[in-house]
């Protein structure tokens, strides 16, 4: 879990389609946001810009099975042979009036999701039984989860109860033209090598029959793009960047440097 102050420098976002209309008004009406998306396709760059345009603080949260909600509201700690109470990044958020950026909200626990309820609804409330207190969140706080519909199926996917209480803005890959428009700006290569691993990404993301768990996302394909514009050949780079990360596979990865081979 990490806590990042808004700064004045606002992250590069390029928009594909209505998602910042959505979030601002969702923002000036106190509602939370929901966005779905598979991996690398840009979710978490889109909280930090809009996080820095309405000139808020940004607590991301990095959701896992671990996550509890213990982590989320605070603890109590033993500091000098005091016990003091220390708020976790949640109450610290709506204390603040800040932007709560959830990660991988359905990889948490269940306990997470009970107590982000009343704070996704029109109560915006969290309740700290360890301290008998109710906090209520500050003007401006903004609820922002993401989640992955298609990884690892359905035990990851987020019941109706806690779906209905956001505001949902769907991501997917950006069209071709935008992709190459985000890899040439993100990794400061020409115009026509972000062409050619958009190219590559596209003809992968076709090939269900290799089984891959995630595809190639537009993270890995800037990724690739930095270490191209950093001195190593193309090929090399989509190797170290995009093929190896994907898959331990020997025929899968195989099979993607061919693709590679065949893109540069």
């Amino acid at each position: 879990m990490t806590a990042v102050a808004g700064g004045p420098r606002r992250p590069w976002y390029r928009a594909t389609g209505h998602e910042q209309a959505v979030l601002r008004a969702a923002a000036r009406q106190g509602l939370p946001v929901l966005l779905k998306g598979p991996t690398g396709c840009g979710k978490t760059r889109f909280v930090e810009a809009m996080a820095a345009e309405l000139e808020r603080p940004l607590v991301t949260v990095a959701c896992n099975e671990e996550t509890s909600a213990v982590d989320l509201c605070g603890r109590h700690l033993v500091i000098g042979g005091d016990t003091v109470w220390q708020d976790g990044p949640a109450v610290r958020a709506a204390r603040e009036g800040a932007v709560l950026y959830l990660d991988e909200i359905a990889e948490a626990r269940d306990d997470v999701l009970v107590v982000l309820h009343p704070l996704a609804d029109y109560r915006r409330q969290l309740w700290l039984d360890r301290r008998n207190e109710v906090v209520t969140a500050a003007p401006g706080f903004l609820l922002v989860a993401s989640f992955n519909p298609g990884y690892q199926g359905a035990l990851e996917e987020l019941k109706p109860s806690t779906r209905q209480r956001f505001v949902t803005i769907a991501f997917d890959w950006p069209e071709s033209a935008i992709e190459a428009e985000i890899v040439a700006t993100e990794a400061a290569v020409d115009a026509a090598t972000a062409k050619r691993l958009v190219a590559f990404a596209r003809k992968v993301r076709g090939q269900s029959e290799l089984g891959l768990a995630e595809t190639v996302s537009t993270r890995l394909l800037v990724a690739a793009g930095r270490l191209i514009a950093g001195g190593l050949p193309p090929r090399v780079a989509c190797e170290a960047a995009i093929v190896q990360p994907l898959s331990d596979d020997r025929d899968v990865t195989a099979a993607l440097t061919d693709a590679v081979a065949l893109a540069f």
